[in-house]
């Protein structure tokens, strides 16, 4: 008799996935959960910081109302990372991230396919700071990648950050 049961993989990503529907960013819908010890400790999505006002209310991407290209000027953008709010809300609940695992998963906005959900520099300076262990997105092919974070310090300590060849944009 075959199951029709997920893998924990599949399951955490999808459970991402739904946390991606929240995100009010015109480009991208992300969301971002953590896994310590087998449960969800904390998610977050991209959007815009509390109590301001989110890219849907202004009406508009303001990175694309300055013609400012995917992957660059990530200051610019009214939205916080997926990846950020989960660290944050976190923090703000007093969890520790210490040894957890983050599930990334990302579609364009509006669309139902998968991305490559690999998170930016900043993002990944954060992660190596934050303690987790691995970090698994969604891939455009409908699969996954896992990264273990050691081998991204491993990787910059040899050749240097800006040799890194998975990142978003």
């Amino acid at each position: 008799m075959s199951s029709d049961r997920i893998s924990k993989h599949e399951y955490y990503l999808g459970i991402a996935k739904e946390v991606a529907r929240r995100s009010t960013c015109f480009r991208r819908s992300i969301g971002a959960i953590i896994i310590r010890d087998d449960q969800i400790i904390s998610t977050g999505y991209v959007g815009a910081p509390r109590k301001t006002r989110d890219s849907f209310e202004h009406g508009e991407c303001l990175r694309d109302k300055l013609d400012i290209p995917h992957g660059q000027r990530y200051e610019l953008c009214r939205s916080v990372h997926a990846e950020q709010n989960a660290i944050i809300n976190a923090a703000r609940a007093g969890v520790s991230l210490m040894g957890g695992d983050m599930y990334i998963y990302g579609t364009i906005h509006g669309k139902p396919e998968p991305i490559n959900a690999f998170p930016c520099f900043i993002c990944k300076k954060m992660l190596l700071n934050c303690g987790l262990g691995r970090i698994i997105c969604s891939t455009s092919d409908g699969k996954m990648k896992i990264f273990r974070v050691s081998q991204w310090a491993k990787d910059w300590q040899e050749n240097d950050i800006i040799d890194d060849t998975h990142q978003y944009g």
